[in-house]
């Protein structure tokens, strides 16, 4: 298949490489500044082998996401764009539906990034800034926690102005992406460096026997609660995969694009929980910019304004290259969806710049209501129902299309046995999806409702009447093309 005829298939523009992807993908490395905090004060040094054990799967996510992107590079919207083709040899309509159900899962999956990106980036800037709070609401009863007036109007304001650079095409947003990229991963990546250069400032003792935090004991149904809420950020590396369909050289961009976010996504998060752990041991109940500052402090032996606006700044830049992918990256998706004649064609239509910005529109709207809930980790479990099935089903599909198709051509290729692996993941995250997601609201949470869960599973099934909608839509169309042409 030509460039020409990728291009004319996918509709979207050619208009990135292997670093447009690999930059806007920085999304899910950044997501460490949300997780890695909480999971250490927790759990503490036992974060770190359940952060580095699921890291580990998000890595072999990359690279599975990498061969099936080369062998279908006319498929945009990352994971769940390829879950169709992987499964039509077994049934057309199950791979149909199986596609359609994982597109609309990797969107509850991904778009809240934006509100609770926006939620931690805001409650920065009002400390920061000396912002005051205002008045709390508490929309959603007790199933959200109480938002602030000033948390609310800056997220809206945020999301709202990260659309721009999305609905003015992927060369911009690739732009803007990388400016945002450095400004914010280079800080963070000095930040793991920085213990080294004052080894007197890490007890490495704190990692011994990787002990869970005084007072918590560890259990099965622990694990498997946080390992579910962890696999929200550290699977989210694959997010550079939404962006291959619109690479010029997509074969060859996929392996480099996946490799490196891979590797480096495995660094920050395991690496940020590692440092964490042997400067501060376990950190008082606090936010992350709060946990950040500390931890310069003891490195440095200096306290000051200056310290919490050198990592105030860069984390807020961060947080907000994770809403511009969480904008543009499950949009992708939805558009391949509607392309495929699954979901509506509304979420098909692409502007003038060759992006799908209806859909864009649709993530940032679902955004400012998901913002109601007011606490990220209450997001984290409605969210994760959909982006936990999501890469649970393209763990399959890679082990469907390596097994139903060993002869076809392979641009990128991982070894035989990698089939396997991909099928064992697959149902490991098939178990974590029901039974620590069922645990997570309690344990990780604090409450003992299981709501959140049941709102995820809710948001879930809105599938089939958005499938239905687009049936009864073509069906319409199909009876009015008929009438037409029977008088001629």
């Amino acid at each position: 298949m030509t460039s020409t005829n990728v291009a004319e298939n996918s509709g979207l523009h050619k208009g990135t490489n292997w670093w447009g992807a690999f930059v806007i993908g920085l999304a899910g490395p950044i997501l460490v500044t949300g997780i890695a905090p909480p999971a250490v004060q927790s759990l503490g040094a036992a974060a770190v082998p359940l952060i580095a054990v699921t890291t580990a799967l998000g890595v072999l996510l990359c690279l599975f996401a990498a061969e099936l992107a080369a062998v279908m590079p006319h498929r945009t919207g990352g994971l769940p764009s390829y879950a169709t083709e992987s499964f039509e040899p077994i049934h057309p309509g199950i791979a149909t539906h199986l596609g359609g159900l994982s597109a609309w899962a990797y969107w509850l999956g991904w778009f809240p990034v934006a509100p609770i990106n926006m939620i931690l980036a805001s409650a920065y800037i009002t400390q920061l800034f000396s912002i005051p709070q205002g008045r709390s609401f508490l929309p959603f009863g007790d199933i959200g926690s109480p938002i602030t007036l000033a948390v609310l109007i800056i997220s809206i304001v945020a999301i709202a102005i990260m659309y721009v650079p999305a609905y003015f095409g992927i060369k911009l947003g690739a732009g803007f992406a990388t400016v945002m990229g450095i400004v914010s991963m280079a800080p963070l990546t000095l930040l793991i460096l920085l213990p080294f250069f004052r080894p007197s400032s890490m007890t490495f003792g704190n990692l011994s026997g990787f002990h869970f935090a005084p007072g918590v004991v560890g259990s099965p149904t622990l694990i498997l609660a946080w390992m579910f809420v962890m696999t929200w950020s550290v699977l989210a590396m694959e997010a550079a995969a939404c962006y291959l369909g619109e690479c010029r050289n997509p074969a060859r961009d996929a392996k480099i694009a996946m490799t490196v976010e891979g590797i480096y996504g495995f660094f920050i998060f395991v690496m940020t929980a590692v440092v964490l752990v042997l400067v501060l041991g376990v950190a008082d109940n606090a936010d992350p910019l709060t946990i950040f500052s500390t931890f310069i402090n003891k490195i440095t032996g200096t306290s000051g304004g200056w310290v919490q606006w050198a990592i105030g700044l860069p984390l807020i830049v961060a947080l907000l290259l994770s809403v511009l992918n969480a904008i543009m990256g499950c949009a992708r998706s939805l558009y391949q969806t509607a392309e495929d004649g699954v979901l509506p064609r509304w979420f098909g239509r692409l502007n003038k710049h060759g992006v799908p910005g209806r859909a864009m529109a649709f993530n940032v709207v679902c955004s400012i209501v998901i913002l109601l809930f007011g606490s990220p980790l209450r997001i984290y479990i409605i969210s994760n129902i959909g982006y936990l099935f999501a890469c649970g089903m393209a763990f399959f599909a890679y082990f469907a299309h390596r097994q139903l198709r060993p002869a076809i051509e392979r641009p990128v290729r991982l070894p035989g046995f990698m089939r396997w692996v991909a099928l064992a993941v697959g149902i490991f995250c098939a178990v974590l999806w029901v039974f620590g997601g069922w645990n997570s609201p309690s344990i990780v949470v604090g409450t003992q409702s299981h709501s959140l869960f049941f709102v995820g599973l809710l948001v879930l099934a809105a599938y089939v009447p958005l499938h239905f909608w687009r049936r009864i839509a073509d069906r319409r169309i199909t009876v009015a093309s008929t009438s037409v042409a029977e008088p001629a």
